[in-house]
């Protein structure tokens, strides 16, 4: 066996040098660097001889971390394209506007966040003077981001430029009153300003890369030309450890999103303390996304650093920079010039002789203010270098303080997220410090004044003007004035009216028979957006590979292997199917983009989701509430539903509960239809009420939640009674009697009403013929389309009554006259049926699948939660015994007969 040691570093190489004597040449020269002048010499023209590399296009490995500086140097800034000395004077305002404001609504206890803007002010001002582009100019501008905890920010600059009134200020987080603003981000509570919600931390990162990405889709299937809109998404370091935030970074590099920058408010502290106490953030946070393919740019110090460097001979003060953890550079914060001394230069005799140079105030300077993300000149050299980029998304990990200017008692305090006010001294200290024209005898009763330079004041004019030349203002919504989509040809929706005669049929095939209708419209069919993680043909869409082509933006550059079949997979350009592989983070994140492109981008799509649906509202809610924050409209497809419906899968994939969770979402419709026709007239209704003419007093701010079901079924007719498109809408309508059903019950049977939903409708049918068969009992069965919706219904008729007017719930109405007691049942948790209950006038029970599914079939699993049809038949008898409709006994020959 050879000795291991025995190998040379050479043998190991699966490639052979052509030139063994040079490379060692190469070697020598490196070996006698480093015995000369030091490994750290060594590791710096290794450094820079890589970086060379890079620039003239060799192909070698990236490196994941370069040394604790600023990516451009000071003298290859490039000058700023404005009045810098006015845009200090802005700054300065909205500064003490944004702590005002928090500040004085502390006295009503709603609290607020100072701190984070304290930090990021510079980030914002100069992006709003020179980079986002607004939504008055051609296009659809920019797409901004903004930090949720920077809000107060984003609201002083607005006051300043005469958007916002102190009424507003005053009423920050008090929204009851008409005139307040909404804590963070939030479209549905200020839908003029907010585009979109970001303090769900996490969240924004990923939508703003699928935001980017979606501009990009509009923009290769020739729906509007986006390739003069940028996203830029402003994040905290500590939001960078939610998952979501950097799930999407290989798809932003791999797909080539230079339309998308993140700039990284590296403060070093999220909500408790530091981000990474005894390590580096900023670096930690290069090597990830340079490992992920992006352009990374980091602004850490500001100028007065550059005497430093200048100084720096030895590389000492490089390699202590980088060694310093973030919670020591923290603490030099709040300590004085003999402390850095001792603690940061004396740890290299190089950095003890550099320190004699530098007075006090040059140490403080350096280590207490001076960050580049408080430089305009930093900033703008970061965000021109950004823009400049191609090829790759840009991230910029900007250095900062956080509760900077802000005074001691604030700057990097562990516990400076908590901290809602500053003290009257604090504030006339801040004034000082910011230079500001706000007299003692303005500070009334110990209250903090707001400021304002005055509407005509040069500074207005020059915000005004610098934004009017950007496009119009910044943040901004805009719902632009499109005519309604027309609605599609008839046929589409009434294919199922007749019902699928012997075949066997699932509602998951319907639905997607019904979609590939729908996108055939010459109209209307472009708009369609299909979504699906990577379960297309799980859910039968297989069919759409080659007539819809599924979306890359590098087309097909392959032979798929299936190419000599119908339904071969495609990709292309142009393509339509956004298929995102397995993340249904990703997917919920594409849905929102397209939900909200009526909005971003005055074209209206309808996108629609299709997933598990066990996978959808348990894994992606926090998703889903953005979605409806964001006003965002179109179709979420919970398919394979149901507890017992998806055979063998077992708990993990056995969805009792999403409708449940679904009904916390303001926003979502809810449905689980049993048959084919009434999914089309769900769609039908839900594309005329979120696309076309909407109903007056109707919210078109709404999405669709529907459940379908993979158990083939025989799909029935659909009724011809009066009210049966009213009574899918609304919730329930009565299917059938015991009389339609032909069963022909006694004259004097017991009766009882089955309310069924989604595929549990069929084992009500199945119970009505068992009971008139087996036991002379006479049932009716309800199609219960959507019990949420009959809950919210219901909801609204009492709130009516207490404002004295006189209302009827549907449900209450529906079942008006109805004989008997009532029994609901769906293959979910009995929680689900029972949302109605409260609003039925006759004796109501309810059976459902709760606690956790298992792996069996279909019969079995619904023997063993007590919904199949027997069960359902002794829960009747049981139900009708109670109240003496037939004999006691009935009961309990019912489960020996049925084996339960």
């Amino acid at each position: 066996m050879t000795d291991p040691k025995a190998i040379q570093p050479s043998e190991l190489d699966q490639l052979p040098d052509r030139d063994p004597e040079e490379t060692a040449e190469w070697q020598a020269s490196l070996d006698a660097v480093a015995k000369a002048a030091g490994p750290h010499r060594a590791a710096y023209l290794m450094r820079r001889t890589l970086e060379c590399a890079e620039g003239a296009g060799i192909a070698l490995p990236q490196l994941l971390e370069t040394d604790y500086v600023n990516t451009i140097p000071t003298a290859a800034e490039p000058a700023v394209d404005g009045d810098e000395a006015m845009e200090s004077r802005i700054t300065a305002w909205n500064r003490w506007n944004a702590a005002a404001m928090v500040s004085r609504g502390s006295k009503y206890g709603v609290g607020g966040h100072i701190a984070t803007f304290a930090s990021a002010a510079w980030l914002y001002e100069t992006g709003f003077n020179h980079f986002f582009r607004g939504k008055e100019g051609d296009g659809s501008g920019d797409q901004l981001y903004i930090q949720g905890h920077a809000s107060p920010g984003i609201y002083a600059r607005a006051f300043l430029d005469g958007r916002l009134t102190e009424a507003h200020l005053d009423n920050f987080r008090r929204e009851a009153g008409g005139d307040g603003l909404p804590s963070y981000p939030h479209p549905r509570r200020l839908p003029w300003l907010w585009e979109f919600p970001t303090v769900s931390m996490g969240l924004g990162p990923i939508s703003a890369i699928y935001q980017a990405r979606f501009n990009r889709y509009l923009t290769s299937r020739g729906i509007k030309d986006l390739s003069n809109s940028h996203v830029w998404a402003f994040l905290g370091d500590g939001e960078m450890d939610e998952p979501e935030s950097t799930t999407a970074l290989t798809l932003a590099s791999r797909e080539g999103l230079d339309n998308l920058t993140f700039v990284v408010n590296c403060n070093l502290q999220r909500l408790d303390g530091p981000v990474r106490a005894n390590f580096k953030i900023v670096q930690e946070l290069e090597a990830q996304f340079r490992g992920a393919g992006w352009n990374v740019i980091k602004s850490l110090w500001g100028s007065a650093w550059d005497e430093l460097f200048q100084l720096d001979t030895t590389g000492a003060l490089v390699r202590r920079l980088r060694e310093v953890p973030d919670a020591q550079v923290q603490t030099y914060q709040t300590r004085d010039a003999a402390y850095i001394r001792e603690d940061f230069f004396g740890k290299d005799p190089a950095l003890v002789e550099m320190a004699k140079l530098l007075s006090d105030d040059k140490i403080i300077e350096c280590f207490q203010l001076s960050r580049g993300g408080h430089e305009a000149r930093k900033v703008y050299a970061a965000y021109r270098a950004a823009l400049s980029h191609t090829g790759a998304p840009t991230v910029i990990l900007a250095q900062t303080v956080k509760g900077h200017t802000l005074g001691d008692g604030f700057a990097s305090k562990n516990a400076n997220h908590q901290m809602k006010k500053l003290s009257t001294d604090e504030f006339k200290a801040m004034r000082d410090r910011l230079e500001l024209p706000i007299k003692d005898s303005d500070f009334v009763d110990g209250q903090v004044p707001y400021g304002h330079p005055g509407a005509d004041s040069p500074e207005v004019r020059y915000l005004q003007e610098r934004r009017a030349a950007l496009g119009g203002p910044a943040p901004a919504r805009r719902v632009h004035p499109v005519a309604p989509l027309p609605a599609p040809a008839e046929k589409a929706f009434t294919a199922f009216d007749k019902g699928s005669g012997s075949q066997n049929v699932a509602t998951t095939m319907a639905f997607v028979r019904l979609v590939k209708d729908l996108v055939r419209d010459k109209e209307t069919g472009k708009r369609w957006v299909p979504i699906v993680p990577d379960e297309a043909r799980t859910f039968g869409m297989e069919s759409l590979f080659p007539s819809l082509g599924i979306y890359s933006p590098k087309g097909q550059t392959y032979e798929p292997v299936d190419r000599d079949q119908l339904m071969y997979y495609k990709e292309a350009k142009n393509g339509q199917i956004l298929n995102e592989g397995i993340t249904e983070a990703g997917s919920m994140a594409d849905f929102i983009a397209a939900s909200t492109s009526y909005s971003t981008h005055g074209e209206p799509m309808i996108p629609f989701y299709i997933f598990y649906s066990m996978f959808g509202w348990q894994r992606t809610a926090d998703q889903m509430w953005q979605l409806g924050d964001q006003l965002g409209r179109g179709f979420l497809v919970g398919a394979t539903a149901g507890r017992t419906t998806l055979t063998g899968e077992g708990l993990q994939h056995a969805d009792g509960h999403s409708p449940v969770i679904a009904a916390t979402n303001p926003a979502a419709l809810s449905y689980d239809p049993a048959f084919a026709y009434e999914i089309a007239t769900i769609v039908k209704d839900g594309l005329r009420r979120m696309y076309g003419e909407a109903a007056p007093g109707e919210d078109q701010d709404v999405f669709y939640y529907l459940t379908v079901y993979n158990e083939p079924v025989q799909q029935p007719a659909k009724p011809s009674a009066a009210g049966i498109d009213e009574g899918i809408l609304k919730g329930l309508y009565r299917f059938n009697t015991a009389e339609s059903a032909g069963l022909t019950p006694a004259a004097n049977a017991a009766r009882i009403q089955l309310l069924g939903s989604g595929t549990a409708i069929h084992w009500a049918l199945k119970a009505q013929r068992l009971l008139a068969e087996e036991w002379g009992v006479a049932a009716d069965v309800w199609s219960a389309t959507s019990w949420t919706e009959l809950r919210r219904d219901a909801l609204e008729a009492d709130a009516a009554l207490l404002r004295g007017e006189e209302r009827v719930p549907y449900v209450r109405q529906a079942l008006q006259g109805a004989e008997g007691p009532v029994l609901a049942v769906s293959d979910y948790m009995r929680q689900v049926p029972d949302q109605i209950a409260q609003w039925v006038e006759q004796d109501y029970s309810s059976l459902g699948a709760d606690g956790f599914g298992l792996s069996e079939t279909r019969e079995a699993a619904r023997r063993h939660f007590g919904v199949d049809a027997e069960s359902i038949v002794v829960a009747a008898l049981a139900q009708l015994a109670r109240r003496g409709e037939v004999q006691a006994t009935a009961v309990k020959e019912a489960r020996e007969k049925y084996g339960l």
